[in-house]
C-alpha cells in the first residue's frame, strides 16, 4: 500500500513535469507556434496539466480541428491533432476566406489562395447548399481537386463544379458522390476535350 501512494504521489510531483511539448499531426501549421502557445504547461506536473487551458489555447489555431492528449513519462506531453481540411474560398467585402466543409473560416486574405477554388452558395456556409457541396468537394479524387477553380449551389441538389481546363460538371446532390467521382474520372479519360459532364445519375454520365 505504501509503495501505491508513494507511486501516486510521484506521479503528481515535479519529478514528472512537463520538460517537453511535442506537437504531431501538424502539415499546414507551425508545430513550434502551437508548441509556444502551451509553454504555460511547461513545469507542470503530466497528472495536473490544465485540459480546459490547453484547450484555451488552441482555440487560437482554427486550423485544429480535433486534438488528443498524451503524456510520455517523466518529462513529455504529446499533443497529436487533426487539421482540417479546407474545401474552398467565399469571396467577401473582408478578402477570400479558406473554409472547411464545416463552414468553419480557417483564413482571410487579400487575394485568392492559389489551389483553392472560389465557392459561390445560396444562403452561406449556414445552409443545406453549403453542406451538400462540402461533402462533394471532399469526394473528388485529388487529381480533379487539383483542377477545380469553382463550386456553385443554390440547392443541395444543384451542385455544380467548375474545372480549371474550362470544363463545367454538373453534379446534382451529394449522394452518391464516390460512385460519381469515378464515373467523372472515366468519362474524362474518354473526353478530354468535353466542354461539360453530367454525373447526376451516377450510372451514366451526360457528355456536352
Amino acid at each position: 500500500m505504501v509503495l501505491i501512494g508513494g507511486s501516486v504521489a510521484a506521479a503528481y510531483s515535479p519529478l514528472f513535469a512537463v520538460q517537453k511539448i511535442t506537437v504531431v499531426g501538424a502539415a499546414s501549421l507551425d508545430p513550434a507556434a502551437v508548441e509556444a502557445a502551451l509553454s504555460d504547461q511547461l513545469g507542470t506536473p503530466l497528472a495536473l496539466v490544465d485540459t480546459s487551458e490547453v484547450k484555451a489555447s488552441l482555440l487560437a489555431f482554427p486550423l485544429i480541428e480535433t486534438y488528443a492528449l498524451e503524456a510520455r513519462p517523466p518529462h513529455d506531453l504529446t499533443v497529436r491533432i487533426v487539421e482540417r481540411t479546407p474545401v474552398g474560398v467565399i469571396r467577401s467585402s473582408a478578402g477570400y476566406t479558406l473554409v472547411d466543409a464545416a463552414g468553419v473560416a480557417l483564413s482571410t486574405t487579400a487575394e485568392q489562395p492559389a489551389g483553392q477554388p472560389l465557392i459561390d452558395i445560396d444562403g452561406g456556409v449556414d445552409s443545406k447548399a453549403f453542406q451538400s457541396a462540402g461533402l462533394v468537394v471532399r469526394s473528388l479524387p485529388d487529381d480533379i481537386r487539383a483542377t477545380l477553380s469553382g463550386v456553385r449551389a443554390t440547392t443541395p441538389d444543384d451542385v455544380t463544379l467548375t474545372l480549371s481546363t474550362g470544363m463545367t460538371v454538373v453534379w446534382g446532390s451529394a449522394e452518391e458522390s464516390a460512385l460519381k467521382a469515378l464515373t467523372l474520372s472515366a468519362a474524362m479519360v474518354k473526353n478530354p476535350d468535353a466542354a461539360s459532364i453530367d454525373v447526376t445519375s451516377p450510372d451514366v454520365a451526360v457528355v456536352g
